[in-house]
């Protein structure tokens, strides 16, 4: 939620996602987004977005189980490529 009362609902990701470090990688996708200019809850709101789509990128290179959180950051590359 925004400050501004705005909602947000993701709808990307998966239960791959579910992993030591996924936490981190997220952390330093939306801190990536505020350094490049986005406000807080955009960057917030846009990097779960992005995550979620590195998430099921990952999945399918790797699985559904036994996805590592820096094959879901190999991943953001992948999502940025092929535009969000």
């Amino acid at each position: 939620a925004g400050k501004d009362g705005t909602l947000y609902v993701n709808s990307s990701g998966n239960s791959a996602m579910a992993e030591a470090g996924s936490g981190d990688v997220l952390t330093g996708v939306i801190a990536g987004l505020v350094a490049l200019g986005l406000e807080e809850s955009d960057a917030a709101a846009l990097g779960v977005y992005v995550h979620g789509l590195a998430g099921e990128a990952a999945e399918k290179h790797f699985g559904v189980h036994g996805v590592l959180a820096g094959e879901i950051a190999d991943c953001l590359s992948e999502v940025y490529r092929d535009g969000i």
